[in-house]
């Protein structure tokens, strides 16, 4: 019978130390699940974070690039006008070839105030006996303003590179496959330097450019004006070196935003802890004033005299005679009615 009834009180202590097991397990699976969620939700936000600062310091950078670094570069064609209604048999042209460009792109000035220039004209002019024989010629520019002002003004010769009969016959019989398919042309490119170093004034800006060849048999195939930054310091780093600068400020930005928000952090950190304490330092400083108020209070009206006190000896004394004369009629009276009574 006991040994019966021993196996069933061991079962059930068996069965209930599983019990207490799997429980154990499942809370255990639970915290652990639990934490790995919050440390995955935390990451997520801190890369998330870190992105959104990744992000506000390239968007840094680029605002400071684009508003910082002027156009490197600004090429615009060339057309040449002049006047053809002479008489004379001598010359087909009536006036010197004319071009008038505009330094505007968009409705916004090309160049940069207080940026540094070099201006440049390409003239693609073929290898003919009448560029030959014209020699040398002058380049003449002229920059307006809004107004109508004259800005700046160069004066510049150029000339065809000198080619002999001879290195011209070779030349034609080396690349003759070319010319015949038109791969080629028989053409010179010359690049005349306008103003080496031109620098656009802020009061008057200049917009429009007026190119006149001065020379009436010259003749051109095509034409270009061609404007190149000329960079210093900062923006020759800037421009020459992109990804470095790129890397260095968005570098820059992102650590300096990183340390803002730290500190901001921190100081809300500091601040909400020393709340607390101010409270009960305010609150143990409100005790005291109370308690010392109450104590001058107390003090005050234990040291406060009374009328009598006031009034000093000479008022007792008067009142003490006065009282003393209404008993001594009391008894004056008193002493009458007892005789009356007696008779």
């Amino acid at each position: 019978m006991d040994q019966e009834s021993l196996h069933p009180r061991g079962d059930g202590e068996t069965s209930i130390l599983i019990v207490r097991l799997l429980l154990r397990l499942q809370e255990t699976v639970v915290t652990t699940t639990s934490h790995i969620w919050q440390r995955v939700i935390q990451g997520v936000f801190v890369l998330s974070f870190l992105f959104l600062l990744l992000w506000i310091a390239t968007f840094l950078y680029g605002s400071f690039y684009y508003s910082y670094m002027p156009m490197a570069a600004f090429s615009t064609p060339v057309y040449y006008y002049y006047r053809t209604d002479c008489e004379s048999p001598t010359s087909f042209l009536c006036s010197y070839p004319v071009a008038n460009i505009s330094l505007m792109t968009n409705k916004n000035h090309a160049l940069t105030f207080g940026q540094a220039y070099r201006i440049s004209l390409q003239l693609e002019m073929p290898d003919s006996p009448v560029n030959q024989e014209l020699g040398m010629f002058m380049i003449k520019t002229a920059c307006f303003s809004r107004d109508g002002g004259q800005v700046a003004s160069s004066a510049r010769t150029s000339i065809l590179r000198y080619r002999s009969d001879l290195l011209r016959y070779l030349r034609t019989l080396l690349f003759l496959p070319a010319f015949l398919s038109g791969a080629t042309e028989q053409k010179q490119v010359l690049e005349v330097e306008l103003f080496s170093d031109y620098t656009d004034d802020p009061y008057f800006p200049s917009v429009t450019a007026v190119i006149e060849i001065l020379s009436s048999k010259v003749q051109i195939y095509s034409s270009q004006l061609y404007i190149h930054a000329h960079f210093t310091g900062l923006r020759y780093l800037l421009f020459n070196f992109p990804l470095l600068s790129a890397l260095v400020g968005v570098s820059s930005n992102f650590i300096f935003l990183s340390l803002l928000l730290l500190l901001s952090y921190m100081r809300l950190l500091l601040k909400v802890e020393f709340e607390p304490e101010k409270l009960a330092s305010n609150g143990l400083l409100s005790e005291r004033e109370n308690n010392m108020s109450n104590n001058q209070q107390e003090d005050g009206k234990d040291a406060a005299p009374g009328p009598a006190e006031e009034m000093g000896p000479l008022q007792r004394t008067s009142a003490n005679r006065s009282q003393e004369k209404a008993h001594l009629h009391r008894e004056d009276n008193s002493e009458l009615q007892t005789r009356q009574t007696s008779n």
